[in-house]
């Protein structure tokens, strides 16, 4: 018996408010993976930070309306030392966590270490590994990029490999359902 094909569309984001890295990767039932969209958005440096982070979120709420992803794959913050970086990143999680809620996107949060873990299967690897594991897996092959695009790219197909393993025989609607915003 032939299984349906499903297709699932995963937007990957690696938060940031001065650049952040967007990738959308779509998987098929046969877990073949095709890059849709990836970019390096950025925010006017020389603005008042609620400027920057309304930029920032209306790009990506433009992208959200206009691709119709099926889930958001979002890393979490990890800064060990600059504590006033970390918490403008954590400003732009919450307001990319807001419109996930807003426009009915189910959303995975994923490690620094989860996602190296999956691309490489060392929780210390490089961004030179990751970057080479992406390009391999992924065939992306754009010869300028921003380390923020690769990290996006890396963190869908890691929400990807998430969701697939988690949810394997599962619809799509049904996976929507799982999400911890969904109403009860």
């Amino acid at each position: 018996m032939r299984r349906p094909t499903r297709l699932m569309k995963i937007l990957g984001i690696d938060p940031g408010y001065d650049r952040l890295g967007l990738a959308l990767i779509e998987r098929s039932a046969q877990q073949n993976y095709k890059i849709i969209y990836s970019a390096c958005l950025t925010s006017p440096r020389g603005e008042i930070f609620a400027e920057r982070l309304y930029h920032l979120v209306t790009q990506v709420a433009t992208i959200i309306k206009q691709r119709r992803p099926d889930l958001l794959a979002l890393e979490e913050v990890f800064f060990a030392s600059n504590r006033k970086t970390a918490m403008a990143v954590a400003e732009v999680r919450g307001a990319l966590l807001y419109l996930a809620r807003q426009l009915k996107v189910s959303v995975i949060n994923l490690t620094p270490l989860e996602v190296k873990m999956a691309m490489t299967g060392y929780g210390q690897a490089s961004k030179e590994q990751v970057k080479y594991m992406v390009e391999r897996l992924l065939g992306f092959k754009k010869k300028r990029s921003w380390d923020d695009e690769v990290d996006a790219l890396a963190i869908a197909l890691t929400g990807a490999l998430k969701a697939a393993s988690s949810y394997p025989q599962l619809p799509r609607a049904t996976i929507a359902k799982k999400s911890r915003y969904a109403k009860k």
